[in-house]
């Protein structure tokens, strides 16, 4: 059930810059719950990286949730393997991803979003699963019409995965924006029609270069970069629309321009937490339905996540993948936790 001994493992950050991999016996589902045996997890490099190393600023929302020792991560998929008295939604041997934390056996309430894994997805495609939905919130907000010009300045996985719902989305031309190649090259592999490996501010000239300087008609700026969002702004078109997809911890350090008055610009925020409000009649996509659209869209092939792995790391040595993580190399884009070995698979 949990590591061979019966203990489960799990990932802890017990202060900055501090990892942890913790031990506790095995839980057991209680009445209307049950228990999956994570396969693995998907490290959110931006997000968990901010929180390991607490680079926010003091009074941002960030500031507020992160408190040591601290849980990290939200994209485990695994093997349900066992049931509490009075569940029904699941099976034994069910392959679903959750939104929980890094750990080997995890006890879910019966009532949570449990999204179940097509057969033809394997379980490394699904774990995008939460960043997909990140990215299908911003695209959402984008309103994209038929023929857009679409710019994605930042190509870790959720820019990774913009680009590509931009082009499911009818985008006539996608500009992919970043200064490393790698990660131009992966996007424009991925459905990308111009890739920039240039710094935001060169690239935003390029744009207009490219569309006889009127610019796009989205933007996305989803670096988290506070400077950044300056430059943005510049390859925005007249009344176009600039996305936030990128959380900063030092929103302070973002600034406006001209350019948002004299070109009517529209800008957006774009956060995880929208598609948990999204759940009436007038906008049904909330989290669990953009999931379930993601994973028709990995079935259909016209998405491509194993594309975006570049790491892979033993969940025993979550330290050292946390140490890559805060190092930021350049060709990091996709880093899994394997847990099939702590849970003796």
């Amino acid at each position: 059930m949990g590591t061979d001994d019966g203990m489960v493992l799990s990932v802890v950050f017990t202060g900055r810059d501090e990892v942890r991999v913790e031990r506790a016996p095995a839980p057991r589902p209680g009445p209307g719950e049950f228990t999956v045996r994570v396969n693995v997890s998907l490290v959110s490099a931006g997000t968990e990286g901010i929180v390991l190393g607490r680079l926010f600023e003091p009074g941002t929302h960030w500031d507020q949730w992160v408190r040591y020792p601290f849980v990290p991560g939200y994209s485990a998929v695994g093997t349900v393997l066992e049931l509490g008295e009075g569940t029904d939604r699941v099976r034994v041997g069910d392959r679903v991803a959750l939104r929980r934390p890094h750990a080997s056996v995890l006890s879910v309430p019966a009532a949570e979003d449990v999204y179940r894994v097509p057969d033809a997805v394997t379980d490394e495609e699904a774990a995008w699963f939460h960043l997909a939905t990140i990215a299908q919130v911003g695209v959402r907000r984008a309103e994209h019409r038929l023929g857009d010009r679409v710019a994605v300045i930042g190509l870790g996985p959720v820019g990774q995965l913009a680009v590509q719902y931009a082009r499911l989305s009818g985008a006539a031309e996608v500009f992919a924006v970043d200064p490393v190649r790698s990660r131009v090259d992966l996007a424009t592999a991925n459905g990308a029609t111009v890739g920039l490996a240039l710094p935001a501010d060169e690239a935003a000239a390029a744009i207009r270069r490219a569309t006889d300087d009127e610019g796009a008609d989205v933007v996305y700026d989803v670096t988290g970069a506070a400077p950044v969002f300056a430059a943005a702004q510049h390859a925005v078109r007249r009344f176009g629309r600039l996305v936030l997809l990128g959380d900063s911890g030092t929103p302070s350090a973002q600034s406006l321009t001209p350019a948002l008055i004299t070109n009517g610009l529209s800008v957006v925020g774009a956060h995880d937490m929208h598609g948990e409000f999204a759940a009436d009649d007038r906008d049904p996509w909330n989290n669990l339905r953009m999931g379930e659209l993601f994973f028709r869209y990995l079935e259909r092939g016209v998405m491509n996540t194993s594309s975006l792995i570049s790491h892979r790391f033993p969940a025993e040595d979550a330290e050292a993948a946390y140490r890559l993580v805060r190092a930021r190399p350049a060709h990091l884009t996709g880093l899994l936790l394997d847990w099939t070995g702590a849970t003796g698979a």
